[in-house]
C-alpha cells in the first residue's frame, strides 16, 4: 500500500480559547511544520494601538497601521510555554499583548474590514507555502478556504473561561473567573455577528468538541484525521 502524506495546509479554527493555539502548536511540532497563531497579528495592531493612545474606533486610522506595520513572528526565544516569539521593533512583545486590555478591544480591531484584509493577505502569504499549522478564527472560511485539512475546535463557555483563568494564574497574574467568563461570552457574540469573516465552521470543516478532552486527547484525534 503507498504510504501517504499528512495534509500540507492544516486550518484551525474556533472560539476564544478553546484550545486552538495549544493544540496548533503540538501539532506542528509533532508534524516537523510551521505553527502560525494568526490572533497575534490582530493582537499585535491592538496592542500598538494602545500604546500610541490611538483611538480604537477610528477606523480609517486602525486600517493604516495594520497596512504599515511590520511584525515579525519567530521561533521561541524562551522556555516559558511560548509557541513562538512575537517581535515589534525588535522589541519582544509576546506575553505584553496578552494582558487584559488587549483581551478587551482586540474583538473591534479585529472586526475592522480593513484590517482584515490587510492581516488576511500576509497570513495567506505565509500559509500557501505549505506544511503549516494555521490558527485563527477564519482560516478555513477566508484565508486559506483551499485548506487540506480543516478543524473547527469548540468548547463549553464555562470549560473555555476555566482554561483561560489557570493560563493566568500559571503566570503568576492575577485573575478573575467570572469576569473572564463575561469576556469570553462577549468575545463568542462579537466575532460570530460581526460583519466581515464571522466566526463558523466552514463547510467542509471536522468539529471537534474538546470539553471533556485533554490536549493529548485532542491531538490524537487530529493526528488520526491526519491519516
Amino acid at each position: 500500500m503507498m504510504k501517504t502524506s499528512p495534509p500540507s495546509i492544516i486550518a484551525l479554527d474556533g472560539p476564544a480559547a478553546s484550545g486552538k493555539s495549544t493544540l496548533g502548536k503540538k501539532l506542528a511540532d509533532s508534524l516537523g511544520y510551521l505553527f502560525f497563531d494568526t490572533g497575534v497579528m490582530y493582537r499585535a495592531i491592538t496592542w500598538i494601538a494602545l500604546q500610541h493612545d490611538m483611538n480604537l474606533r477610528a477606523e480609517a486610522e486602525i486600517t493604516g497601521l495594520a497596512q504599515k506595520a511590520q511584525i515579525d513572528i519567530r521561533p521561541p526565544s524562551k522556555n516559558d510555554g511560548r509557541g513562538y516569539d512575537v517581535v515589534i521593533d525588535e522589541k519582544d512583545v509576546t506575553w505584553a499583548m496578552r494582558d487584559s486590555e488587549v483581551d478587551a478591544n482586540v474583538s473591534i480591531v479585529s472586526a475592522y474590514a480593513g484590517v482584515r484584509r490587510a492581516l488576511s493577505e500576509k497570513q495567506r502569504r505565509i500559509g500557501l507555502r505549505g506544511h503549516v499549522v494555521m490558527v485563527g478564527r477564519d482560516i478555513g472560511t477566508v484565508v486559506l478556504p483551499e485548506a487540506d485539512l480543516k478543524v473547527y475546535l469548540v468548547a463549553s463557555a464555562d470549560e473555555r473561561a476555566r482554561r483561560r483563568y489557570e493560563e493566568i494564574i500559571t503566570r503568576g497574574d492575577k485573575a478573575d473567573y467570572n469576569e473572564i467568563l463575561k469576556k469570553v461570552i462577549e468575545r463568542d457574540h462579537i466575532d460570530s455577528t460581526r460583519t466581515v469573516a464571522p466566526l463558523r465552521p466552514a463547510d467542509d470543516a471536522v468539529i471537534l468538541d474538546s470539553d471533556k478532552l485533554d490536549a493529548d486527547q485532542v491531538l490524537a484525534r487530529v493526528l488520526e484525521l491526519c491519516k
